[in-house]
């Protein structure tokens, strides 16, 4: 199981805090949303400061590209540190040039989907990524409420997982919290991304180790 904390919840004013912050606290990687104002309606940050932060922690960075024109930040942000990187099956017939563009920067790629879409146009890429973001929030904003209708989408991804023998990660990202968290393991994630459940715990790395428990005792069931 994987936890991945969100600097899109953490203090924008003690970055290098936070890295060490992360590092300390067990995590396995860091998640990076990095917004365009154009695919959703928010802007976050760039590759600078992904280049800012690496040096100061040694977790794996997870970027997650929520952009209308990824494919013109895909070698800027391999070289601020990104070591993952995630686009949207929503940008259609472009998916499959960019899965293979990102291969080739040596870094691994994933897939997200979002609520409302229809988690068939992911089917097709399972052979050809490392993770499968199941979006349990509409994307642009920390904070949100968990998204109940998405389990099926969990549950139908890990389905595909099991008959394909294919060795994704299935992510989960948005209003993941310990209750939640439990939940999307049960139905089939083994990849947690949690802003606000995790980096506004006073107490960073118990939050890290409950949450690692908990989806450890839900996911049991699923072998």
């Amino acid at each position: 199981m994987i936890i991945a904390p969100s600097l899109l919840a953490a203090d924008y004013g003690k970055l290098v805090d936070e890295c060490h912050r992360i590092d300390a606290s067990g995590a396995d990687w860091f998640h990076l949303d990095i917004m365009d104002g154009n695919f959703v309606p928010n802007i976050s940050f760039g590759p600078a400061m992904v280049e800012t932060m690496r040096p100061h922690t040694k977790c794996f960075f997870d970027v997650h590209l929520m952009c209308l024109k990824p494919e013109i930040l895909f070698e800027a942000f391999v070289r601020a540190g990104a070591q993952s990187m995630t686009i949207h099956v929503e940008l259609g017939d472009r998916v499959g040039e960019m899965i293979e563009r990102i291969r080739g920067f040596g870094v691994k790629v994933g897939l997200a989907v979002n609520p409302p879409t229809d988690i068939e146009l992911v089917r097709p890429w399972l052979g050809m990524v490392d993770l499968v973001l199941v979006m349990t929030v509409n994307p642009g904003f920390g904070g949100q409420k968990f998204m109940g209708e998405c389990v099926r989408k969990i549950e139908e991804v890990y389905r595909w997982k099991r008959e394909s023998g294919f060795g994704f990660h299935i992510q989960v990202d948005g209003g993941i919290v310990m209750e939640t968290a439990e939940i999307c393991a049960g139905a089939g994630a083994d990849n947690f991304v949690s802003g606000t459940g995790l980096m506004k715990s006073a107490d960073l790395g118990s939050a890290v180790r409950e949450m690692r428990r908990r989806v450890e005792a839900a996911g049991v069931a699923l072998e």
